[in-house]
Formats: structure tokens, sequence, C-alpha cells
């Protein structure tokens, strides 16, 4: 599934990036391109669009600007490397969150959540590229993924990732979902109104009980995930996805995909050094 979904992704993306924008118009939601700021903000119709995201991410490259020894009684962490490029500028590579908090803090982490939709298409570009970056992060850093509740369709699949998450297939239905919506389109999106029932549906596929999922979806559970998902894009100035928040305190901006990544590993950096 993974080739596949690589695999129809390069064929996508000679294709200019398409804004995505939620049902209710309550927040426009654009792909970054190569010289605008990145999906945080919404983009001119006009902007020229140039996928900067083709190119093969760097491994692991999120880490702290200058190694400094290690305290006593404290290991390094795991995989932390110098972040490359030049150090981060406020206001044009990210923006100081007044009140931030993180999502769900973890003792000892620096939490990194992105915001995201499974009916944006800027989302499912940026997939590929956040995917392995996830992965290289340093045991010191935990991410996370935040639903977007923009209204309408974006609500509904919010409520399906927490569901999914809640049932323990998550993992392994997130890339498979945004391919059921932007490359097969067994899937609607945004291109129409799937239903609670076509969600469940494919879910199904994963050994979920449709009946199960449907009702997880409705359950209390879900609802205060996501109402907390909501508040935290509200409270950290979310305009668009996706948007990557690093600790609560930073929202990236950038020029392109692998900027906002390059600009992410600063911060985390940062981070890390504040806390030394």
């Amino acid at each position: 599934m993974k080739t596949r979904f690589a695999l129809t992704l390069m064929a996508l993306l000679p294709l200019a990036l398409v804004a995505c924008k939620a049902q209710d118009g309550s927040a426009d939601t654009t792909a970054p391109a190569a010289s605008t700021p990145a999906a945080t903000e919404a983009a001119p119709a006009s902007t020229a669009a140039t996928p900067a995201d083709t190119a093969t991410p760097a491994p692991a490259g999120n880490e702290q600007a200058t190694a400094a020894p290690a305290e006593e009684g404290h290991q390094p962490p795991v995989n932390a490397q110098p972040p490359s490029g030049p150090a981060p500028v406020e206001g044009t590579d990210y923006l100081v969150i007044e009140g931030g908090q993180p999502y769900q803090q973890a003792a000892g982490k620096i939490e990194v959540a992105e915001v995201f939709g499974y009916v944006c298409p800027a989302c499912f570009r940026f997939q590929p590229l956040i995917g392995p970056w996830k992965a290289g992060l340093p045991s010191d850093v935990q991410f996370v993924y935040v639903p977007a509740m923009f209204g309408g369709t974006w609500d509904d699949y919010a409520r399906a990732f927490y569901a999914a998450e809640t049932l323990g297939v998550r993992e392994k239905t997130h890339e498979a979902l945004y391919n059921a919506i932007h490359v097969e389109q067994s899937l609607k999106g945004e291109r129409g109104k799937d239903s609670v029932e076509d969600i469940a549906k494919f879910y199904a596929k994963y050994g979920v009980d449709p009946k199960q999922f449907a009702d997880t979806m409705a359950s209390f559970g879900v609802a205060a995930k996501t109402n907390r998902a909501k508040q935290f894009a509200t409270r950290s100035k979310i305009t668009g996805t996706p948007s990557l928040v690093v600790n609560g305190k930073y929202l990236v901006k950038g020029t392109s995909y692998q900027d906002m990544l390059r600009i992410a590993d600063h911060l985390i950096a940062r981070e890390r050094a504040a806390k030394q």
C-alpha cells in the first residue's frame, strides 16, 4: 500500500498545489508554494504554486544546533544532530504563540503537533514527507497528529481519526485513508458528503466492525477529544493545514514543505537547549 501511495503521489506532484477550504468557509487551508509562506497561512489565488516537496527528505534532521555535553546523570537524546540551514527568523519563519500550550505534554518531551485534515490535498502531499521525518525524530521528541475541526466533512473525519485511535487501527489506516480520498476516490472527501456509514465501511477493511466504528465516532470520549483538538487549533492561531506547532510555543511558517521541517528542526533544538 505504501509503495502504491508513493508511486501515485509522484504522478500527481507535477500538478499545481490546490487550495482546500473548509466547507463552512471558516478557514482557508492552502498548500505551501515554493515562493510563498507555508500552508499555515492562506495564499492568494494568483500565487504560483510550485511543489517543493518532491525531493526525498533528509533523515533525522531535527535536532540540536550545538551538541552540548550531557549533564551528569543525563543521557543525550537518541538521533539528536545539529539542524541544517540558517537559524529561523521570528515573523518570517515562525510565529510565537502567546499563551500557547502543547496539545498533550509528555514529561521530558518536546512536542511537535501537525494540525491536518484528511480531506485537504495539501496535507495529502505533505504526508510522504512528514511520515519519514516523524520516524526519525530524536527520543526526546513526541509527535502528535491533531485533526482540524473546520466544520462539515472535516469534523466527520476528525471523529473518524479519534475513533480509529480508540479502536487501535489509526497507525495502519492513516495513509490508507488519504489514499482512499485523494487517489482511489472511493471516499469523496470535499468532493461530496461521505456518510458515517461510508467512513465506517472503509475501516471495516481493517478488521473493525462498522457499527462499532460508527458508535465510537458518536461516543462521548471521541467528542471530548475533538473538542480538545479544536481548542488547541484555536489557541495555536491555526488558519490552515498542514500546520506544525512546536511545544505549543511556535507556529511554523516557511516557504515549502521541506522548509517547514527545517524550521521545526531548529525550534526543536531551541527547546532542547532551553531545558539544559
